[in-house]
């Protein structure tokens, strides 16, 4: 039910807001408008149906491939390409990807979800099955062949006698000018060349040789640089300034304000950054105290706040009586990208149309947000995707686009390079919402769960651009004439926001799962890797490893004799295989498996633990079980993870090297995460300005992983980029409670942390 609460927001707009969840916004955002006409099509084709949208044949035989998907470092443009070749019969050094451009590539909504090779893959295979069915069928007519004795070398259709017709002299202009039907079936498995290998991908070489990789090598004829100053904290109000000495420093090309949004634009790039810094002093604000409490107190302060509360699961069968009974609370703080690039755009103007080169996520969203931002039509405006130097999820990619469209507008058509200084993406970026996590499960006299609740508190996960009824932009939020974010949302199961993978996948006869999603932001939020995930699989997981304790049964039995999936169980089976795990050595918080405390120097001695952590990733995707090694340092507390193992099961496996690389960056992503990674603030502004104020994992402390793939060529392919991190920290908590005896949940696991568990 659509209730209205809460009356502040990010901004503290006068107006209620409206809580609930329409299918309508998403659908604008995905580009999907009225579901189209005709028979369900796999993948983005049932919004893109026509064939020559995704395909082009050149007439060398060659190939060019597009995909609304982008290459945001998941190695997708390269997996796409391998379907491509494989599916037309072509060698892949001749089938060419372009990706991301409102002006010539199918509109696919957002890179996000673990979903490009569910979505655009699935539409690739079966458009290029399409297109290969119909050059057969006119090369047969040519060739005076019947397709069935017809083959295929590198694009060129050969007959029994010898004659040949290459797809360049088959292809016409017509000839893909049709809808999809999607009746040509995909090759099987065993029938690929590229599918299932290790190709080298694409993205890769430009950053290893300093070659033009990234946004912030992009460089147009006249173009000048931007610098943006932004308020010193969320809700303040730009009052004056006299900016008449910044527009006579050197370079100086423009001083553009716009309200209380203020940005520079200079012929060099220290010119920028030295007037951006010269305007900062000169402009007076007027702030306003809207953050919430931190410590323990944000927490308790997420609880009592209004929300849209929703049991999202629940189940009541007949299950024997609970003998014993535990309770558990697991939080999660404020978290940020942290993107080692700081956001960028280059932005043109041309007369009234506008080019954006942007590292978005979804070109086809930021256009139409872009075009409210700027009210002029969406059809004047271009977005071309060039990829940014690190970012999963919703950082100020976007943001950054309109920042730089507004100062280009100033500089008389030159185009502006405008680039966020590290303090602008701390402090500005939607983070990951913090989050409270409250869990009780009863366990019978045979150690089984029979009882499991889960209730939770949590702010959206997703204020991308096109995704509601608002603006999601910053720099619209400041102008003259403000425009207004968009309305909370939760995103609906069977995926979910805050509450993904909040359901188990584990069977218990009485389940109830309750999501509180709290619509006020008084702190920006919105998808950070994993959304809700990465939380609920580490209270759920550790919590596991809590009643395997109870139970007096080891953690890795504990959960395979709750798991009905046999993928499931066999992505368990295979971690503990590799990793080698003994049930004596490796149970639970100080558990040795027999019930006595581990000898000196075995797993939970007090410094060397051992934990598992296991999710199918949002119940739909990849199967992901880790295991890590940590070692504790008792006297400072600061934990290490020196090596952890993966098993994964992402169906059919198109790159394996790709694949590896997905779980492996997953693994150490979550690990700074879970041992440094917290947003600070007071009642008034971020604290978090610098890498000295936000800690990441540092090269000497990576991991090694060691991943372990399980392909299966008769499953389709799924989502896996976003698999392994809520495993990894349920993996790496469950290891320090082995290794300690002592059980955290508040991440992150900061020295502070552990060492007062361990006093």
């Amino acid at each position: 039910m659509t209730r209205e609460i809460g009356r502040r927001r990010f901004l503290g707009e006068a107006a209620a807001l409206t809580v609930g969840f329409s299918l309508a916004p998403l659908a604008r955002a995905l580009g999907q408008g009225a579901p189209p006409a005709g028979p369900k099509l796999p993948g983005s084709l049932q919004n893109n149906r026509m064939l020559d949208g995704w395909l082009r044949i050149n007439p060398d035989g060659s190939v060019t491939a597009f995909t609304g998907k982008v290459e945001i470092g998941q190695g997708i443009v390269t997996a796409l390409a391998q379907i491509v070749a494989d599916e037309l019969d072509v060698d892949l050094a001749r089938v060419a990807m372009v990706s991301g451009d409102t002006a010539t590539t199918p509109n696919e909504g957002v890179t996000s979800g673990s979903r490009s090779i569910e979505e655009s893959g699935s539409a690739l295979r079966y458009a290029c099955a399409e297109a290969r069915s119909i050059l057969l069928d006119t090369a047969a007519a040519k060739l005076s062949a019947p397709v069935s004795v017809l083959r295929v070398e590198d694009g060129v259709v050969i007959a029994p006698d010898g004659k040949r017709a290459g797809y360049g002299e088959l292809t016409t202009e017509a000839m893909l000018k049709r809808e999809s039907t999607a009746q040509a079936k995909p090759k099987p498995a065993s029938a690929l060349r590229f599918t299932g290998k290790s190709i080298p991908r694409r993205d890769i070489p430009a950053k290893v040789s300093g070659g033009p990789a990234y946004v912030h090598d992009v460089r147009l004829p006249g173009m000048v640089f931007g610098r943006v100053v932004r308020p010193p904290s969320p809700r303040a109000r730009l009052l004056a300034l006299d900016d008449k000495a910044v527009r006579s420093m050197p370079g100086v090309v423009a001083v553009v304000r716009d309200g209380s949004f203020l940005a520079v634009a200079a012929e060099r790039e220290e010119q920028a950054i030295a007037a951006a810094k010269a305007l900062r002093k000169v402009a007076k604000w007027q702030e306003t105290p809207t953050l919430p409490p931190t410590g323990r107190a944000l927490f308790e302060h997420l609880k009592k706040q209004p929300s849209e509360e929703k049991v999202v699961s629940e189940k009541s069968e007949a299950a024997k009586v609970a003998v014993k009974t535990l309770s558990a609370t697991f939080t999660r703080p404020f978290q940020a990208h942290a993107a080692i690039g700081p956001s960028c755009a280059v932005a043109k103007w041309d007369k009234n149309k506008l080019h954006v080169w942007s590292h978005t996520q979804g070109v086809f969203p930021l256009r139409g947000e872009l075009a409210k931002a700027l009210k002029i039509p969406a059809t004047d405006i271009v977005v071309t995707h060039r990829e940014g130097s690190g970012c999963y999820g919703h950082n100020g990619a976007d943001d950054v686009a309109l920042d730089a469209a507004l100062c280009a507008r100033a500089t008389r058509g030159r185009p502006v390079k405008l680039q966020w200084m590290r303090e602008d993406e701390f402090a500005w970026e939607p983070y990951g919402s913090a989050m409270v996590i409250d869990l009780g499960a009863g366990i019978d006299d045979e150690g089984r769960i029979v009882d499991f609740r889960n209730e939770l508190w949590s702010h959206t996960h997703s204020t991308r651009p096109g995704e509601s009824d608002g603006t999601n932009l910053l720099a619209a939020w400041y102008l003259k004439e403000p425009q207004k974010p968009g309305t909370a949302r939760n995103i609906p199961q069977p995926a979910g926001g805050g509450d993904r993978n909040a359901i188990p996948l584990y069977v218990f006869p009485r389940q109830r799962v309750t999501n509180h999603m709290i619509p006020d932001m008084p702190v920006r939020v919105s998808a950070l890797r994993t959304l809700g995930a990465y939380a609920n699989v580490f209270a759920i997981e550790s919590f596991m490893d809590e009643l395997a304790l109870a139970a007096g049964v080891d953690p890795v039995e504990f959960r395979l004799r709750h798991l009905a999936d046999r993928r499931a169980k066999a992505v368990v089976e295979a971690v503990a295989r590799k990793a080698g795990w003994r049930a004596k050595a490796a149970g639970g918080a100080g558990f040795a498996g027999d019930g006595r405390r581990p000898e000196a120097g075995a797993y939970g001695d007090g410094k060397k633990g051992r934990g598992i952590g296991f999710a199918k990733y949002k119940n739909l995707a990849a199967y992901v079980a880790v295991i890590a090694d940590v070692e504790v340092d008792p006297a400072t507390g600061v934990v290490s993870v020196p090596r952890a193992w993966a098993a994964a099961d992402a169906g059919l496996i198109v790159n394996p090297d790709g694949l590896s690389n997905q779980i492996e960056g997953g693994v150490i992503q979550s690990t700074s995460w879970t041992l440094r990674e917290a947003i600070a603030f007071d009642g008034t502004r971020i604290l978090t300005r610098s890498w000295a104020d936000y800690e990441i994992l540092r090269m000497p402390e990576v991991p090694s992983v060691e991943v372990t793939l399980i392909d299966r060529p008769e499953e389709k392919s799924v989502g896996a980029g976003e698999s392994s991190q809520g495993p990894t920290v349920a993996a790496i908590a469950n290891a320090v409670a082995n290794a300690t005896g002592k059980r955290l949940r508040d991440l992150p696991l900061t020295p502070e942390r552990v060492k007062a568990a361990l006093t």
